[in-house]
């Protein structure tokens, strides 16, 4: 089976089979970076340009690493050292870009729907690092192959995702693709973080996080993402932590070997306890590990001459 996608821009246009390919890929890279020479020739010649337009440590340092182990050459540009500060807009910064025959661009935009916008206008392959509040593919899928390592399967697990999900790029994929991949996703949230219409994604909005963490496989703790507020959408974070907080005392609602994720950064003593965080069952820095993995098997399969040309 040849894989056929140009660009990553959403889980929303991934096939089940298509998520199964790039998981069993990125497991297969996962041995490169556990050898004492962390390094293959495989995307020797390839030009990689990292466009973070926001600011980023695990995702950003994961898609550099993942291009220095492929061989490729990784260029870094910053909102701050692009000519965007001088007005410039993005089409033309990213026509500019093309202009120089980058084989992979990796974008990071404010703006829910750029990596898109781009992604029409380039030849070069686009991979979506995360825009605004409407994607976030690279880490859906490594959380699905995160979960996927311990669990053998996806399907048939219950997920509870807790947090900010009004303002998450990370929820509304890991909703999508958790649910093409056949597990039942269950999400809380004050009701000020709830969206309208989010269980069209494929999940169902428990009334309390005890119901939600309830007999869960997975509990995925998000932070408020108060950079995206326009207004303060609860009291005060100690009322936070009481109410939508992961403790102890909630975990043991869940299944004996239950798996804790959080996609990063944390905020501790707010939405997890540091004593969760550190536990056995925590898969927080397994899912960091991961990412570069992940991220390796998305530069081979978009680079890859095993595509079709023109296919999208």
């Amino acid at each position: 089976m040849r894989f056929v996608k140009k660009d990553i821009l959403d889980i929303e246009s991934l096939e089940p089979h298509e998520i199964s390919m790039i998981l069993d890929t990125a497991q297969g890279m996962k041995e490169i970076s556990e050898r004492p020479v962390k390094k293959v020739p495989t995307l020797r010649g390839k030009t990689i340009v990292l466009f973070f337009q926001e600011p980023s440590t695990r995702t950003k340092l994961s898609f550099d690493i993942a291009a220095k182990r492929l061989s490729a050459d990784s260029i870094s540009l910053s909102k701050s050292s692009s000519s965007i500060v001088k007005g410039e807009t993005l089409i033309d910064t990213a026509r500019n870009l093309e202009a120089m025959n980058p084989d992979i661009i990796v974008l990071r935009h404010s703006s829910s729907g750029a990596a898109h916008l781009i992604a029409k206008r380039v030849n070069a392959s686009v991979i979506n690092a995360g825009d605004g509040i409407h994607a976030h593919p690279s880490q859906a899928l490594l959380d699905m192959m995160s979960v996927r390592e311990i669990k053998g399967e996806i399907k048939g697990l219950k997920i509870a995702i807790i947090g900010d999900i009004a303002h998450s790029r990370v929820a509304r994929s890991d909703i999508t693709g958790f649910s093409k991949m056949g597990a039942e996703v269950f999400i809380c949230a004050p009701g000020t973080m709830i969206p309208m219409g989010i269980e069209k994604l494929g999940c169902t909005i428990s009334p309390d996080i005890e119901t939600c963490v309830k007999g869960a496989d997975i509990i995925m703790m998000l932070r408020i993402q108060k950079e995206r507020q326009d207004n303060i959408l609860f009291p005060t974070e100690r009322e936070y932590a009481q109410l939508f907080g992961l403790n102890m005392a909630r975990l043991n609602l869940a299944k004996k070997d239950v798996i804790v994720m959080h996609p990063g950064p944390m905020n501790r003593g707010v939405e997890i306890s540091s004593e969760i965080a550190d536990a056995e069952c925590s898969l927080i820095l397994e899912q960091v590990t991961n990412g570069v993995a992940l991220r390796m098997a998305l530069f081979y399969l978009v680079a890859g001459g095993g595509r079709n040309a023109g296919s999208n």
